[in-house]
Formats: C-alpha cells, structure tokens, sequence
C-alpha cells in the first residue's frame, strides 16, 4: 500500500469572464450560453494553499471504501475530530486511520490532514 502522487493543487490560469459580444449587428441567440464552466478546485476545497491530492496505490484501505486509483483530497488546515478519516504519519509511513480518541493521545501519531473527499474512478 503506497501513496503515488503528493503535490499542491495547480490553480486555473485561465478564468473565464462572461461578457457580450463586441460586434455589430444581430447578436447570437446563442450568447446565454457562455457560462463558466465547472472549476472542482473551487467546489471540493476549502483552504487551497493547505490542501493536497494524493493517489492511492493498492486496495489496502478498502475498509474505509478506498480503493487502488482513488484520489485523497486532503485538508491541512482542518482539525481532526473524532470518527473523521485522516492521512497520519505512524513509524515513518503515511497511513489513512479513522481518527479515535486513542489516535488523538497516541504520541506516536503525527496527524497529517484530513481527507475531505475520496475520489473513485468508475
């Protein structure tokens, strides 16, 4: 069980920014559909610059319905609580554990994030 890829969250360059068109004339029927289109950075993440995508390589936590390929999106910032699933750095490995309160006591445990979404491939 490894985690593949660890790396910031690269923001959009482009933005889009709806406007009407410059020409003359007849305008398009079809200008109401310049909308944005959907940014999931913006949607499943709170906190960019503390937030982190990692791949999961293996079906080693299928207990906590991660599977191989999935992506963790996981949030530095956030405070873990009792019950949530967090990525915590135990013996020199990273592991995913469900945070309990003997996690929460347990010096041995550095907490690293907590995953805010799992991503599945269909």
């Amino acid at each position: 069980m490894e985690l593949d890829e660890l790396h910031k969250i690269k923001r959009p360059e482009q933005t889009h920014k709806a406007g009407s068109s410059e020409q003359t004339g007849f305008p398009s029927p079809a200008t109401h559909y310049l909308e944005s289109t959907l940014d999931l950075n913006l949607i499943l993440t709170k906190n960019r610059d503390a937030t982190f995508f990692i791949r999961v390589k293996g079906n080693g936590w299928s207990e906590h319905t991660i599977r191989d390929q999935d992506v963790l999106i996981i949030d530095r910032s956030l405070h873990a609580t009792v019950g949530k699933l967090a990525v915590v750095v135990r013996d020199g490995d990273f592991k995913v554990e469900r945070i309990t309160k003997l996690t929460e006591k347990d010096s041995e445990v550095m907490l690293w994030g907590v995953i805010t979404y799992i991503i599945h491939a269909l």
